[in-house]
């Protein structure tokens, strides 16, 4: 008699048409929170139709893109600005969309080779490629400063100087980033969703590297949740709910892993001057609007308030959970040290992205008949920057701590791999 044989699922396509699909979608989603977020910062208000050109801009720099602003009132008057700042709403937005449409037609496997994978990505690559390069070259846009009558008018009238200010987007920088963007989105897709195949050769790491991504990025997302729920509370009871939603939809993420890093104990460093402003809680502005360089860390912030120490509770709470959320999806015979060192590897890999993504650069220099930066009110820097290995180095102790404890709170639980004992006769 032959064996029974059992019906497999059928596979889900991912050809062309699937790949304009996920990519199509993500873009949509990407577009949509950045043209609701800068609606809501007042940038529809923008002269000569720019608003759009202003969104392309927006999504480039949600993949790391880069923007110069300038700035001429011909021989008159020159200025010249830079911005270094990820939306990252935008990009959170964009990367879960997008990575979850890469795993829809992969589920329902357990594995599949590499060059499968790889065809599937490529897909998606070049059809991203296309979506780059327009995004950079539409994102510029140059238009006319109204002076309006009187003195200033005459002016440009007499010196040929009518005001212009304008924004480029860098297209190689755009296009080699975005790419390197989309590939992390796929391979941390791949990493943390469970249900994943991977290639065979791969399968034994799986149970190392997947409970510990996907903790992290749990991690992540529940700090966003919990900033998305003070900022409604603040808009619901001090008002400025335009500005609150700008936030929400442009920089909420920057807020909320700035957060972690601050609960972790991790310094940062920063200086706001001139006539910039930061869309933050009004003791991060007080605290970084002096004349030298200050420190933003938990102790500048509770001798402030101290009711900042909440951050370190915060992010205590949390990273336990998680950690015995990992420990629960591991198998049985993970060591406690093995969750420790997963752990805390997934976390200081974590933190080094926040400290590189979450910098935050601007400057603005204005030139007066070619003789130097005007400075005072006319001139401005603002920047905040992190220090690096110190934030990383704290991020490898929690993690490994967190991890030891929640693979000891994980002991009684009974998990993947165990064999229970047959009962006695």
């Amino acid at each position: 008699m032959s064996p029974p044989t059992v019906s497999a699922r059928p596979v889900a396509r991912h050809g062309w048409p699937q790949a304009v699909g996920v990519v199509l979608t993500g873009l949509a989603v990407m577009i949509l929170v950045a043209a609701l977020g800068l609606w809501a910062a007042g940038a529809a208000d923008l002269p000569d139709g720019a608003f759009p050109r202003v969104v392309a801009a927006t999504l480039a720099t949600a993949v790391g893109g880069s923007v110069e602003l300038s700035g001429n009132a011909g021989a008159l008057a020159q200025s010249r600005a830079g911005v270094t700042m990820i939306p990252l709403s935008v990009t959170l937005a964009g990367a879960l969309v997008i990575g979850a449409g890469f795993l829809r037609p992969l589920r329902h496997r357990a594995v599949a080779s590499a060059s499968e994978l790889a065809g599937w990505a490529a897909r998606l690559a070049a059809l991203w490629l296309l979506v780059l390069i327009g995004l950079a070259l539409g994102g510029r846009q140059t238009f006319a400063v109204d002076v309006g009558s009187g003195t200033l008018s005459d002016l440009a009238g007499l010196f040929n100087a009518a005001p212009e200010v304008g924004f480029t987007t860098d297209v190689p920088l755009t296009v080699l980033f975005g790419l390197l963007w989309l590939a992390g989105v796929l391979l941390l897709a791949v990493l943390v969703a469970r249900g994943a195949p991977l290639p065979g050769r791969l399968l034994r790491f799986q149970e190392s590297v997947r409970p510990a991504a996907h903790a992290v990025v749990v991690l992540l997302l529940a700090y966003v949740v919990v900033g998305l729920v003070v900022a409604l509370i603040t808009a619901a009871t001090r008002g400025h709910a335009p500005a609150t939603f700008a936030l929400i939809l442009l920089g909420l993420p920057n807020l909320a892993w700035l957060a972690l890093t601050l609960g972790l104990g991790a310094t940062w460093n920063g200086r706001v001057g001139g006539p910039f402003g930061l869309p933050v809680p009004h003791v991060l502005d007080v605290l970084l609007r002096t004349p030298d360089v200050s420190a933003l860390n938990l102790r500048t912030l509770t001798d402030h308030d101290g009711r900042w120490w909440w951050l370190v509770v915060v992010a205590a709470i949390l990273l336990l959970v998680v950690a015995f959320r990992m420990a629960v999806r591991s198998p049985a015979r993970i060591r406690l040290w093995q969750h420790a060192l997963h752990l805390g590897v997934a976390l200081a890999l974590t933190v080094l992205m926040i400290c590189l993504t979450g910098r935050v650069s601007a400057h603005y220099g204005l030139s007066l008949l070619g003789i130097g930066n005007l400075g005072g009110g006319l001139s401005g820097e603002l920047f905040l920057k992190p220090r690096l290995w110190q934030a990383v180095g704290l991020g490898a102790l929690w993690g490994g701590v967190a991890g030891l404890l929640g693979g000891l709170l994980a002991l009684p639980v009974r998990r993947r791999g165990e064999v229970s004992e047959p009962p006695p006769p």
